[in-house]
Formats: C-alpha cells, sequence, structure tokens
C-alpha cells in the first residue's frame, strides 16, 4: 500500500493549522512568556556548595515575591541561577543573598555575580533574531532557486515558516519562557530542516526527469517514498543525542535542548508532509495556468 502524501496536503496542513490556531488563541488570551532576555530583569548567580532542590531554594527566599525561574548551573549542579523579571537594586540583590547565605550556610565567596536586563536589550535581541532569520529565509530562498527553480524555494521557505510557527505554539501552549536560547534554537533549527527537504527535493528533480507521464503528485509520493527512511532515521539519530543532553544536562541546556528536539520532530513532519505535498499542488495549478493561456 502506497502513502498518499501529497493527496493528503489538506489534511496535513489542517493539523498544522489546528496547532498554530490553538497556540495563537492561547497567546492573545494569556500572553506570551517572555523571559527576562526579552524583558529585562535580574540575573543572580550563586554557589550553594551542594545540590539542593528548587523547592528549597524557592521556600527560602519567598518572602521577597520574586516569581523567579531558579535552574541549576555547574557541572555537579551545585550551582544556582535566580532569574527574575522585577529590576533588583544592589541592596535587594544583597538581601537575597544574605537569606540564602543563613539557610544554606553559605560564605560571601559563594556570591558568584549579579546581573541586570534592561528590556531595550530584549528588544535588540528579537530584532535581531527577526533580521537573522529573514536573511537566512532570503538566502535559502535564491540558493533553492538557482539550483532547483522558483516553485521548490518557495515550498521550502513555506516549510520553514510552518516550523517556526509551530514551535512558537508550542511554547505558548505549555506556557514555557521564550528566550536567547530559543532564538539560537530556531536558527539551528532553519538549517536543520531546509537541509532535510533539499534532501527529498533532489530525489524530486531526479523523478521528474523519469517518471514524465506521471503526475506531479505520484512523482512527490515517490520521491518522499524513497527517502522516507532515511530522513526518519537521520531525525532518530540526532533525537537521541540532543535526548541525551536534556535528561543529563543542567537546566541551561536543557533550555536549549528542548526546543532544538520539537523543531527536529516538526522540521521532519514538515519535509514529508508539507514541502513536497505543497510543491505538486503548486505545480499542478502551474501547469493549469499555463494551459488556459494555450
Amino acid at each position: 500500500m502506497k502513502m498518499k502524501f501529497a493527496e493528503n496536503l489538506k489534511i496535513w496542513s489542517l493539523i498544522s493549522l489546528a496547532i498554530i490556531a490553538i497556540g495563537l488563541i492561547i497567546a492573545l488570551t494569556s500572553g506570551v512568556n517572555l523571559g527576562i532576555d526579552f524583558t529585562g530583569g535580574t540575573m543572580i548567580h550563586i554557589n550553594m556548595d551542594k545540590t539542593y532542590e528548587v523547592s528549597q531554594i524557592q521556600e527560602s527566599i519567598d518572602e521577597y515575591n520574586l516569581e523567579a525561574d531558579i535552574i541549576h548551573a555547574g557541572f555537579d549542579k551545585t550551582e544556582i541561577i535566580i532569574k527574575t523579571k522585577l529590576s533588583l537594586d544592589n541592596t535587594q540583590r544583597m538581601e537575597i543573598f544574605e537569606a540564602l547565605k543563613n539557610d544554606f550556610n553559605l560564605t560571601n565567596e559563594d556570591f558568584l555575580e549579579a546581573e541586570q536586563f534592561g528590556p531595550t536589550v530584549g528588544k535588540e535581541i528579537q530584532s535581531k533574531a527577526l533580521s537573522s532569520i529573514m536573511i537566512a529565509s532570503l538566502g535559502m530562498l535564491i540558493y533553492i532557486t538557482l539550483r532547483f527553480e522558483i516553485i521548490y524555494g518557495v515550498t521550502a521557505i513555506v516549510a520553514l515558516i510552518h516550523d517556526v510557527l509551530i514551535l512558537l505554539a508550542v511554547y505558548s501552549i505549555f506556557n514555557i519562557p521564550i528566550n536567547s536560547s530559543f532564538i539560537a534554537a530556531v536558527l539551528t533549527i532553519v538549517g536543520y530542516s531546509i537541509n532535510d527537504t533539499i534532501v527529498v527535493f533532489d530525489r524530486v528533480r531526479e523523478n521528474v526527469k523519469k517518471m514524465k507521464k506521471s503526475s506531479f503528485a505520484e512523482i512527490a509520493n515517490k520521491s518522499l517514498s524513497q527517502t522516507i527512511i532515511r530522513s526518519i532515521n537521520t531525525s532518530f539519530t540526532t533525537l537521541l543525542v540532543i535526548g541525551s543532553l536534556y535528561v543529563l544536562g543542567v537546566e541551561a541546556i536543557k533550555e536549549f535542548a528542548f526546543p532544538l528536539m520539537t523543531g527536529i520532530i516538526v522540521g521532519t513532519y514538515s519535509s514529508i508532509f508539507i514541502a513536497s505535498p505543497l510543491w505538486a499542488f503548486m505545480k499542478d495549478k502551474t501547469k493549469k495556468m499555463n494551459y488556459k493561456k494555450v
């Protein structure tokens, strides 16, 4: 039984649109959970000498109402990073440290560093991230158009936009903070996803020459059938590595690993169920328009 990838484009598209719509509704009603990299705030880095549960540390500083994210750092997870969207002056930071110092028998040397982020930094990160994605997309569009043709380039960019929107929807649905690690992961995913799509498009181009009497949908199905095992195996082995980092790594690594894992899954989905079926759809539309002109 042959899988009808191209013929079921509407189904794949509806699945994606449903996820994006849910994420958009939640974002509009509840707002997007932006990290301090975007909103501004304060970061305090402390050496605890031992590994403590986040709940223990949170209990110690509850009276300050920081609404903070507390993550472990360091190779043996004996350090903590407290991130809050509140702007704390030096006196307030030292009060928090003194509370931890008294509860966990710390010394003054255990106060490693403290930083304050302004909202202007977040705006700059957003601006540069959007610029990077736009420049990367334009470069990919030009490259794919020169290597293949414009329809290949357009469908590849649509698939990339799909990946980014799905990732944003997942973050919105699960209320995960969006920070600089998320931006770095998005840029990594864009490169990973386009590579997988190009591999499929290479096979599509070969089959276009071989299957001249076949429909574009049949060509897309044949090409995907020939490359789907490769795509799944590549993604699976990559997920094993990143999954290990997520399970065994510290919180800072997990912040980067999670969007990567999600992006790889979504990128694999889009290269199989969105890019090539959309190519077949657009080729059919172009062919019908050319017939009408004649």
